[in-house]
């Protein structure tokens, strides 16, 4: 095909993706974002803008299988009731309103740095709507914390959300130098969400309590398999050992889920768990972001722009924008031949700046991430609505302040 036709052709299947994805479907069709990055890259191939083999080449699949290795190591520490444990012994004793959103925002940010924080949020959410409805509180600020914390303490760790895997994968940077540079300001992030949260509910933390719903346990038991729990809990701990030891992510995670997988338990009870539809849109993207930057970055002068811009301030502020347009997966997928075209010396701060400013900027509306809309979707099932400035009277000053504090502090640790 000329190079004009593929320019133009590219811009168009690429254009038709992003629409795609930033509006959630195609319009007048319900094709959703799964399929929309499939229909993109399928489209890249027919047109023979990629070849096969190269389309092949193009999908990081050490990416896709640290998220597969992840998914089903969590889905046997949710069905052997790890989550439910936890929040039992953690919430337990927690009577004032204060110390609950305390706990829950603790709770959520430490274990979404460990886990993939989507999955958090699915586990935690009916047991911090069980426990409010238990002690007569107004289950809103502690949802919204939770889904807030979650964005934030994710931040922290390459396991901690897909576009962080992603960045793990494209950047070589391991999992102890990605810890030590961004745990510091996703913890400083906690702290002034929690702060944040209190300052725009206070009215409702301090109100008196309704009734109390009367029940007797403080958590919801879920199923708590003592042999399943204590096997997932060793087989998880020794795979974040090996994840600071330097071992291969992906292999690792890998390995975790087999271990797992030999077991009693039926895999078909877990296999629903992976969010298969996730791997596929990946998988697609990684294609239709390579033909967008063989057939149109490289004749547009990137890299002379690339190569003057600001790896922190200007990635960090780009990226923050743009997550919230196409969602931050997508938004993170677009940047990568940016930071490869950028000197050398700033690619690893470059990498991190975009990891920790994609992953912040998901709190700014409850639309912003996966997380959010998890926590807001199982809240409205059970009869609690959170509506759009419930979301954002936290998420708003609390992406605002955190985007400013991390870049700051990337700016200077940079080197």
């Amino acid at each position: 095909m000329p190079e004009p036709a593929a320019f133009w052709m590219t811009l168009f299947w690429f254009a038709l993706t992003y629409l795609g994805l930033a509006l959630g479907k195609l319009p007048w069709l319900r094709t959703d974002r799964v399929g929309v990055a499939l229909v993109g890259a399928a489209g890249a191939l027919a047109c023979g803008l990629i070849a096969f083999d190269d389309a092949v080449r193009a999908i990081d699949f050490r990416t896709l299988a640290l998220l597969l290795g992840m998914m089903i190591v969590v889905a046997f520490l949710r069905r052997a009731g790890f989550f439910a444990r936890v929040a039992g012994v953690a919430l337990g004793r927690v009577k004032s309103p204060r110390a609950l959103l305390a706990v829950v925002m603790l709770l959520s940010g430490v274990l979404s740095a460990v886990l993939v924080n989507d999955v958090v949020c699915v586990a935690m959410t009916p047991l911090v709507l069980h426990l409010t409805r238990l002690l007569g509180l107004d289950p809103r600020p502690h949802l919204v914390g939770l889904a807030v914390a979650s964005n934030l303490g994710s931040a922290a760790a390459l396991t901690g959300n897909p576009q962080n895997m992603i960045i793990g994968g494209l950047s070589g940077i391991s999992y102890l130098r990605f810890a030590a540079k961004l745990a510091p300001p996703a913890a400083m992030g906690l702290v002034v969400g929690y702060v944040v949260t209190l300052i725009a509910y206070r009215s409702v933390l301090d109100a008196p309590r309704a009734g109390a719903s009367g029940a007797t346990d403080r958590a919801p038991s879920g199923r708590r398999h003592t042999a399943l729990l204590v096997k997932s809990l060793v087989v998880t701990l020794a795979a974040v050992g090996a994840f600071f030891a330097g071992l291969p992510m992906a292999v690792v995670a890998l390995a975790a889920a087999a271990v797992l997988l030999l077991d009693r338990v039926s895999p078909a009870k877990i296999y629903p768990h992976v969010d298969w539809g996730l791997l596929l849109m990946f998988a697609g993207l990684f294609v239709v972001v390579r033909t967008f930057e063989v057939h149109v970055l490289s004749t547009v002068g990137v890299e002379e722009w690339a190569a003057r811009a600001d790896p922190v301030w200007v990635l960090s502020g780009l990226s923050a924008v743009l997550s919230n347009v196409v969602s931050n997966v997508p938004a993170v997928l677009l940047f990568k031949p940016v930071v490869g075209a950028m000197p050398e010396a700033a690619r690893e701060t470059a990498w991190l700046a975009l990891a920790l400013s994609s992953t912040f900027a998901g709190n700014l509306t409850v639309l912003g991430s996966v997380a959010n809309l998890i926590v807001v979707e199982q809240a409205r099932k059970e009869g609690v609505a959170i509506g759009f400035w419930d979301y954002c009277r936290v998420g708003t000053p609390v992406t605002l302040i955190t985007l400013v504090l991390g870049a700051a502090w990337l700016a200077l640790v940079r080197y």
